[in-house]
């Protein structure tokens, strides 16, 4: 599996799991809706409290595993390191997430402050790996 292959499937299947690392090392697994953004790396929209936020900043690599509709169907994951970017810099990728995901939002300004009142930031994830790499 390349991982142009698996931004493709990404990009028709938004669903996935994000697997950071606690700070014990076990792993957290996180629902998120993913997106590829311009520049081929994964945008993930989550709060600068969430649990996910703080694993990444401490061990700043991450793996998602893209699921399709009928959950037993074709799978994939992506995998490298992963960056923290907070507002107010983050404000376009945000609208660029939203408008991938979703479409077009009826109102940018309430959209805008819902992302600074709910303190959003991006994940963003650069592949350098994707799978699986085996079946069986």
């Amino acid at each position: 599996m390349t991982v142009d292959a698996a931004r493709a499937f990404l990009r028709d299947h938004p669903r996935g799991v994000l697997a950071t690392r606690r700070r014990d090392g076990r792993p957290q697994l996180s629902p998120v809706v993913a997106a590829v953004d311009d520049d081929g790396s994964v945008v993930i929209s989550t709060r600068k409290g969430a649990i996910k936020t703080a694993n990444v900043l401490r061990h700043p690599e991450a793996t998602l595993l893209v699921l399709s509709e009928g959950f037993f169907g074709p799978w994939h994951t992506l995998e490298g390191p992963v960056v923290v970017e907070p507002l107010p810099g983050a404000m376009a990728t945000l609208e660029r997430y939203y408008r991938l995901v979703q479409g077009e939002h009826p109102d940018w300004a309430e959209y805008r402050e819902a992302m600074v009142r709910e303190r959003r930031v991006i994940l963003r994830l650069r592949p350098v790996t994707a799978g699986p790499r085996v079946q069986g």
